[in-house]
């Protein structure tokens, strides 16, 4: 069996790749997918000490947390998308929509 520590570990490398995405891109599209892996990161641990509790309420809200992603992701993308129509770029930096 895998030691609780190594999924931790792991959880935070995917949370730092994450959080540093957030941190240096300029793409609307690359910060919504760097979001995804900071919320798969949080899904790792919550599923690490489920199993490492014995129980299932861990997994459960992982289950909760996924589908809250996606729907999310969906929002995310349908605004860059409505963005990109008026604009012509998701770049963040060009993107100031209360200005005209």
């Amino acid at each position: 069996m895998i030691p609780l520590i190594m999924y931790l570990l792991i959880s935070g490398f995917i949370f730092s790749l994450g959080l540093y995405g957030i941190m240096s891109q300029r793409s609307g599209i690359r910060i919504l997918m760097s979001v995804e892996l900071m919320l798969n990161s949080a899904n790792i641990n919550f599923v690490a000490f489920s199993s490492y509790n014995g129980d299932m309420t861990g997994q459960v809200f992982t289950l909760f947390a996924i589908a809250l992603a996606a729907a999310e992701a969906a929002i995310g993308f349908a605004i860059l998308m409505s963005i990109y129509r008026m604009r012509d770029t998701v770049n963040i930096d060009n993107i100031n929509v209360l200005r005209w």
